[in-house]
Formats: C-alpha cells, sequence, structure tokens
C-alpha cells in the first residue's frame, strides 16, 4: 500500500510556532462545543417564536449540526482536549458520539490521503461531474433522501432481503442496538418539546436540519475538501484544498475552521482554532503558492461542475 507523503514540520514551521500550533488546551475545545450548543439553542428559540424565520434558522441550525461533526472530528485526532478522558469523553457525549470507530476509519484516510487506499477516495473521485446531475445532489439533499438513506438504508435493505416468515424482532432488536442512543436522544426531544407547547419543534428544528442543510453542507465540504485532487498525489501540499470562507460562508458552511483542510492534512494533530494561524505563518514563509486553495466555495462548485455530461 502506498503510504501519503508526509511534511517535515521543521521545514515549515519554527520551533516556538510548531509548540504554539501543536499545544492542547484545557478549554478551548469545550468552549466551542458550547458556543455551537449555545447557537443552536438560540436558533431554536428564535424559531419558535417567530417561525417566519424558519428558513434561515435550518440553514444556521444545519450548520453548527456540522460544527459538532467537526468538533468531534478534532476528537478523534485527540486535539479537543488536553486531557485525553475529557477529549474522547466530551465527544462521545457532546458531539455526537462514535469518537473511537471514527478515529479508527479517520486516520486510515489521513494515512493513505488521495492514494488507492483512501476509504474517502469515493467522496472525490467522481469529479467533475455536470450542473445536472450536481442538481440532483442537491435535490437528494434538500428533500432528505441522503439523509434517509444513511440513517435506514441498512435496515431497508435488511428488511427487503428478509425471507418470507423470518421473524421481525431479531432485526428490529440489532437496529436499535446500532440506533439506541439516537432513538433515545431524539425521543426525549420530541417529549421536551412536547411538553414545552411545541410538538412541531423538533421537526423543523432539529431533523429537517439535519436531514437537509446538514447533508448539502456537508457534500460541499467533502467538495470543497478533495474533488478535483489528484489521485496518487505526490505532494504532501496538495492532498487537500483550503478555500478562504468569508463570514457568511463561515456561519452557514464552514464552521471551525474546517475550511483549513490542506493545513489540516499537513499538519493533522493541530487543533481546529490554530489553523489560521498555521495558514498565517505559512503565507509568511511564502508557501501558500504551492498549496492547492481556493478563493472561495462557489469557486470551487463552478471548478467541479465544468463539464457537459456525466451521470448523477
Amino acid at each position: 500500500m502506498a503510504v501519503a507523503a508526509r511534511i517535515d514540520p521543521k521545514d515549515y514551521f519554527a520551533p516556538q510556532d510548531w509548540a504554539r500550533l501543536t499545544a492542547r488546551s484545557s478549554w478551548r475545545g469545550l468552549a466551542l462545543i458550547a458556543h455551537c450548543w449555545a447557537v443552536i439553542g438560540l436558533a431554536t428559540v428564535v424559531g419558535l417564536i417567530w417561525p417566519l424565520t424558519l428558513p434561515l434558522i435550518i440553514m444556521i441550525i444545519g450548520a453548527r449540526q456540522l460544527g459538532l461533526a467537526i468538533l468531534l472530528h478534532d476528537a478523534a485526532h485527540g486535539a479537543l482536549h488536553s486531557d485525553a478522558r475529557v477529549n474522547d469523553a466530551a465527544a462521545e457525549w457532546l458531539c455526537g458520539g462514535g469518537v473511537v470507530s471514527y478515529r479508527k476509519y479517520h486516520l486510515q484516510h489521513h494515512k493513505y490521503a488521495q492514494q488507492a487506499e483512501d476509504p474517502d477516495l469515493v467522496l472525490s473521485a467522481p469529479f467533475p461531474i455536470s450542473r445536472a446531475s450536481f442538481r440532483r445532489k442537491v435535490l437528494r439533499d434538500l428533500t432528505g433522501q441522503t439523509w434517509f438513506k444513511q440513517r435506514f438504508g441498512r435496515l431497508s435493505a435488511r428488511l427487503k432481503a428478509r425471507r418470507r416468515g423470518e421473524p421481525l424482532t431479531p432485526i428490529l432488536a440489532d437496529e436499535f442496538r446500532r440506533q439506541g442512543r439516537w432513538l433515545i436522544f431524539n425521543g426525549l426531544a420530541i417529549a421536551g418539546f412536547t411538553a414545552a407547547g411545541y410538538p412541531w419543534g423538533w421537526f423543523a428544528l432539529w431533523l429537517v436540519p439535519r436531514a437537509t442543510w446538514f447533508q448539502l453542507v456537508t457534500r460541499m465540504r467533502n467538495i470543497a475538501e478533495h474533488a478535483l485532487v489528484a489521485k496518487n498525489e505526490p505532494d504532501p501540499l496538495r492532498h487537500a484544498r483550503t478555500t478562504h470562507a468569508n463570514l457568511i460562508e463561515r456561519a452557514l458552511i464552514a464552521p471551525y475552521y474546517v475550511n483549513y483542510h490542506c493545513e489540516h492534512h499537513m499538519v493533522m494533530h493541530v487543533p481546529c482554532w490554530s489553523l489560521p494561524h498555521a495558514h498565517r505563518l505559512l503565507a509568511r514563509n511564502g508557501v501558500l503558492p504551492r498549496m492547492e486553495t481556493a478563493p472561495g466555495y462557489l469557486q470551487v462548485l463552478g471548478a467541479v461542475t465544468a463539464v457537459s455530461q456525466t451521470p448523477a
């Protein structure tokens, strides 16, 4: 197997800068988690009081749901907290869970970034595509089809394959074991909204953002990070793309510095809040022209939809 090339940090960062970049914090990661949930909570209150704001609120909450996934990603690198036990516990109980299994999978992506063995290569390999194909993908995201397939596709396949007379209970019991935490969390959320007098609240202010906007911005993030990056790329400065994000893009598409993805692949154990500083240091040292970068998300989407015909 071809392991992706690595940089030597000493070639790009002075020792004192490297020490600052890689320093763990006992509060910054927890503060970002608190910020994420505070934004979700405030947006939820606004949506309950003024339902006319729901289109914007759905985008805000969906982007912060992505934010929780980004912070879980930081925890998978052991970067969310200086104490490894707190790091994993915070990710497990406050960011969606599954950090141990995700870490095992995700580190393979870094080990083989853009090589044939990269488990995430499937996310970037189909590009470029036609605009019609991209519109179909967006439609599937915004209508909840992508979410339903991810959440219930395994159960649906097992039910379709079930032989006549085969008992249903073992299948459902296994599915509950697999998704029990998700079912319990959402059951409690439904009960809480209903008790507060807003029985529609969970559906409109948690499920819809998760099933629609979250899916779309996750797709956009995946595209921006690796689409049109060459397979088997030998240069570690070009294994991923950094996409410059303005304030609106940071609020609705790329929270918590996820747009600095080239820097993340170069120095994967640097906490997310230190990535902008890494970017500035690389710019100061004249490294940016060698890196894979883009001026914005619209420019990336334009580049990946620059073919006339391709299947969905």
